[in-house]
């Protein structure tokens, strides 16, 4: 439901944009939070138009047309903003993996955290090269963008910092001895408790 509000959203703000300006727009604001194909958008568009929230206002040349929101459009995006409680994803890979990095050998586990960390920094500074390429106004689109584009900076150099951290905690095991221990073997303590 989200990537249909989400071109709603968009089309509310621009009124009057075409799907090719949608998706360029969702290219340098939304895809960082709600990646979309162009497929996607396009056949979103069309559901939008069959559920009567939005209308086509103008059609151009090449079969351009210039998409605004309907007052049931307005009515459903407004119900979803502030009435339909979000439900915010618990699921992250990255973390399931690092909870089963016992499994490999240390300097592999570190490999892969730092992996992480080092993507999470070229991620970092492509929001700062996006950040900087944007023509930030007062605009609605640019206030509450640039609160995004803050949030992305934030929790990705969060993650970043915290996945250093945690390949310094292996290796400090690492020097200090530790074994692996397997469960369901002798060496774990725990076991046939």
């Amino acid at each position: 439901m989200s990537l249909r509000h989400a071109v709603l959203g968009l089309i509310a703000e621009m009124d009057g944009a075409s799907g090719y300006d949608l998706l360029k727009m969702f290219e340098i604001s939304l895809g960082n939070v709600w990646p979309a194909r162009q497929s996607q958008i396009y056949g979103e568009l069309g559901k939008l138009l069959d559920a009567g929230l939005i209308e086509v206002a103008e059609e151009g040349p090449r079969g351009r047309k210039a998409y605004g929101i309907t007052e049931p459009g307005r009515a459903e995006l407004r119900h979803w903003l502030v009435d339909v409680r979000s439900k915010g994803s618990r699921k992250d890979e990255p973390l399931l993996r690092v909870f089963f990095l016992g499994l490999v050998e240390p300097e592999e586990a570190q490999r892969y955290l730092r992996g992480h960390a080092a993507g999470l920094e070229k991620y970092l500074d492509e929001l700062a090269a996006l950040e900087k390429g944007i023509d930030w106004g007062e605009d609605d689109l640019s206030v509450y963008g640039r609160l995004v584009i803050e949030y992305g900076k934030r929790y990705a150099a969060m993650r970043r910092d915290w996945f250093e951290w945690a390949s310094h905690e292996i290796e400090s095991l690492n020097e200090r001895g530790h074994r692996k221990k397997q469960p369901g073997t002798r060496e774990d303590s725990s076991a046939g408790e």
